[in-house]
């Protein structure tokens, strides 16, 4: 098989790209969709203002390439089973899923971006929510019903179990949301280390898991 060689302008063409996606997560992140420039992009890319176009048509473009590459790059670091052990109990696989999304919304870095993503999608909509959601937001709520499901019994209403598994996760999304509020109420909550982001997970999943015990011993099948 032959190879040919990169040529330096194609080199240079693709370091320009991968600079480009970098400095869109991290604004996109930062100022969401509707509030980010191409300009401050390009800045922080130390590109060409016309690159974006070149390299991915328009700013809608290249913010589903973003939202893509987010969402694998948060996979990679911090997948939905994050150390688990083998067959693990319902209980441990709703902590992991906790520690998960806690993880991709709260630290910082690349594998963050896509949880921070995620979370202004929620608040502020932009033309790539629909494919987010049907990429992402299905499957991880499938999961999570799942677990919850586990957790309540096989006679459990589907409703039970939506209601259930939305309030698990508007915990988590909740701490992102209301940081402005909670870092002048409590500034012990002014940033969020591995240790306290672990602390939090404990408690929702401790939390959520009394709930979700005491419904489950309440719930009567519907005929």
């Amino acid at each position: 098989m032959n190879y040919r060689p990169v040529e330096p302008e194609e080199a240079a063409q693709a370091e320009t790209r991968q600079e480009l996606l970098k400095a869109a997560m991290e604004v996109f992140a930062e100022r969401g969709f509707r509030n980010a420039t191409i300009r401050e992009i390009c800045q922080r890319a130390g590109a060409n203002i016309a690159a974006v176009n070149y390299h991915f048509g328009d700013k809608e473009s290249l913010y589903a390439v973003v939202v893509k590459e987010a969402y694998r790059l948060a996979e990679e670091k911090y997948p939905p089973e994050f150390s688990l052990p083998p067959r693990p109990t319902a209980e441990q696989r709703l902590h992991a899923f906790v520690r998960s999304f806690l993880l991709r919304t709260l630290s910082e870095g690349p594998h963050a971006y896509h949880g921070k993503l995620l979370a202004r999608e929620l608040v502020e909509p932009s033309p790539a929510l629909d494919s987010m959601v049907e990429e992402n937001l299905l499957p991880m709520a499938s999961g999570l019903f799942a677990i919850v499901r586990d957790l309540l019994g096989r006679k459990a209403s589907q409703e039970l179990v939506r209601n259930c598994g939305l309030s698990v996760a508007s915990q988590i999304v909740f701490y992102h949301h209301c940081q402005p509020v909670l870092k002048r109420m409590f500034p012990d909550l002014k940033n969020y280390t591995e240790a306290e982001i672990e602390r939090l997970a404990g408690h929702i999943t401790d939390f959520s898991l009394a709930a979700i015990k005491k419904l489950a011993s309440k719930e009567v099948p519907r005929r």
